[in-house]
């Protein structure tokens, strides 16, 4: 993909790196909370991973639908999605995106057409086929955008989902993050053809592969993908090559991988590269980055205060939702 420069300014620098920030606080503090019980169950973390979700949202639209994988925290802090009720959600609590009910891996909104987290891998895929098929029926100019990860691709889903989409030419972008590792299976060990933007050839559809370590990159590869998506002419998969910088989960002992192989991709981090970027162009001070810095800790001070004064769900609502509500 011959993917153009995405011009860059001050103030487009600075949100894309407060952004990737918030994120990274976001992620840093829900280790913390877990090693003090506060959140529990599964929690994957997506620090290193950033960039992705931060480019992507810069250009997909507020009708556009998202579907995401349980890594799914930047997903929707980057779409929107109040940082309060999402650490709400991971506290279990009422006022949670999903009511308490998902907690980590589950977080919803349907306001925001951010249509999971979903726990099973590449579990989303077909969600979002399902969601582009009725956004083509109702002859809507809106995109699916289903992001999923290097391990979705060994899963039936994967495949089923982007043969149907190519055959019934819906407005599907699909998103794979791929940070090498399905959990603890390294990709080579487990695809005969790593190479995964290349798969996308046996269904005819347009493929690339691109830096998901560059937010700008990342930017100008969604919104010419999104142009072509928009086109009508067909889905597209976009492989973001990527790497998580924390474990699978906070069960994982990480015996999989050396320590000099998380070293190496560290010194890629996207929040420093954009960063020693905006400060060479002169677009960055140290007084700015200490207000973004502030500013994160600040919100996110809040999010816990907002998170652990409110309750939880009473039991006399554990049947709603269960099927949907008769409407009055």
């Amino acid at each position: 993909m011959n993917v153009p420069a995405t011009p860059l300014t001050r103030e487009h620098g600075l949100a894309l790196l407060g952004a990737m920030l918030r994120i990274r606080a976001f992620e840093d503090r829900c280790y913390q909370l877990y090693g003090q019980m506060k959140i529990r169950g599964f929690l994957h973390l997506c620090n290193g991973e950033e960039a992705i979700a931060v480019g992507a949202m810069q250009v997909l639209g507020p009708e556009d639908a998202i579907v995401a994988t349980y890594r799914e925290h930047g997903h929707a802090l980057a779409r929107g999605i109040p940082m309060e009720q999402v650490m709400a959600e991971l506290y279990g609590k009422q006022s949670g995106c999903s009511r308490g009910r998902g907690g980590s891996m589950h977080l919803f909104d349907a306001s925001r057409r951010f249509y999971g987290g979903h726990a099973i891998v590449a579990g989303g895929l077909p969600v979002a086929v399902g969601i582009a098929l009725a956004q083509k029926l109702r002859a809507e100019p809106n995109l699916t955008a289903c992001f999923f990860g290097d391990g979705a691709v060994a899963e039936g889903e994967f495949h089923e989902s982007l043969n149907l989409a190519a055959l019934w030419k819906l407005p599907v972008l699909f998103v794979c993050e791929n940070n090498l590792y399905a959990m603890g299976t390294a990709l080579e060990r487990a695809q005969a053809e790593p190479d995964i933007s290349a798969k996308a050839a046996a269904y005819r559809i347009s493929a690339a592969a691109i830096d998901g370590m560059d937010v700008l990159a990342v930017q100008a590869a969604v919104a010419q993908a999104c142009r072509t998506v928009r086109a009508g002419s067909a889905p597209m998969l976009l492989e973001m090559r990527t790497y998580r910088f924390r474990a699978h989960s906070m069960f994982d002992p990480q015996l999989y991988r050396e320590r000099a192989e998380v070293e190496a991709w560290q010194k890629r981090d996207p929040i420093s590269s954009l960063t020693e970027r905006l400060q060479a162009l002169g677009m960055l001070t140290a007084a700015d980055l200490q207000r973004l810095q502030r500013d994160c800790e600040t919100e996110l001070d809040a999010a816990v205060q907002f998170a652990e004064g409110s309750a939880f769900e009473p039991v006399s609502d554990l049947e709603r939702f269960v099927y949907a509500e008769r409407s009055a």
